[in-house]
């Protein structure tokens, strides 16, 4: 709420000064094939978390391992964590395969090896803007 109020603002002066508004115009990423992957119902997602007491705790403790191991980029530490029934889903972007096996791992060293679905993806490399 904060942030849209300050950016309505900022917004408000920049037309008032007659600047010009260049970042309004860059296109967002395009994730709708993603999306429409992820609404389909076979698809797990973060609304299937399960609720028991055992999955709540099995995903915290997957989630308190993946944050502190500061060697893992942003992109590792958002990675999503889904306990259904003692079974693990992980998903989302990594920076590279290294992480990709170290999130497994944990997740692995709390679940089992069997009990983890690893559905990381590497994220392509930002490309150079210079």
């Amino acid at each position: 709420m904060l942030k849209e109020s300050l950016i309505k603002s900022a917004l408000a002066v920049m037309l008032a000064a007659g600047t010009s508004l260049p970042l309004l115009t860059a296109q967002e990423p395009d994730n709708t094939s993603r999306n429409k992957r992820d609404r389909a119902d076979s698809a797990v997602t973060a609304g299937q978390q399960g609720n028991s007491r055992a999955d709540r705790d099995m995903t915290k403790k997957i989630r308190k391992d993946i944050m502190d191991d500061k060697s893992l980029s942003t992109y590792a530490h958002n990675v999503k964590v889904i306990t259904k029934d003692g079974m693990v889903m992980l998903k989302g972007p990594v920076r590279s395969e290294e992480e990709k096996s170290r999130i497994a791992t944990i997740a692995a060293k709390h679940a089992g090896e069997a009990k983890v679905t690893n559905k990381i993806e590497i994220a392509p490399d930002k490309p150079d803007t210079n």
